[in-house]
Order: C-alpha cells, then sequence, then structure tokens
C-alpha cells in the first residue's frame, strides 16, 4: 500500500516542480527540503517535509521513466 497525500501537498509539489525543476534533485531530500523552504511561505515542518518528500519522490520517478526509456 502507498502512502496517502492530500491534493494540496501534490498541487504545491508539482508547481514547484514545474518551476523549480533545474535546482531540484532526485536523491536529495535535505536539498529539496532547503528549497522548498526559499521558494514556499510554509509554517509548518511537516507540511514542508510532505511537500520536500512529494517532490523528491515524482523526481524519483520521473528518472527511473527516463532511463528505462533509453534501454
Amino acid at each position: 500500500m502507498g502512502k496517502v497525500r492530500t491534493a494540496s501537498v501534490k498541487i504545491i509539489s508539482r508547481e514547484i516542480i514545474k518551476e523549480y525543476g533545474a535546482k531540484l534533485s532526485p536523491d536529495s531530500f535535505e536539498h529539496n527540503k532547503d528549497i522548498v523552504s526559499k521558494v514556499a511561505i510554509i509554517h509548518s515542518k511537516s507540511f514542508r517535509n510532505r511537500i520536500a518528500g512529494y517532490v523528491t519522490h515524482q523526481l524519483k520517478l520521473k528518472k527511473i521513466r527516463e532511463e528505462g526509456l533509453e534501454i
């Protein structure tokens, strides 16, 4: 079973990926957490971590899909 994420986490994460995708890393949650803190005003630490985690997850999936297509 996968983890359930709210629509707000998904929407904000997708917007951050769209605008700042070049600065984000699929391998580093800590780096993505710092970027999310700088580009978005988020008052809750746990909400920021959820967004950074979803961003990292999406970038990993994108990387896997791209590597799969190159084979």
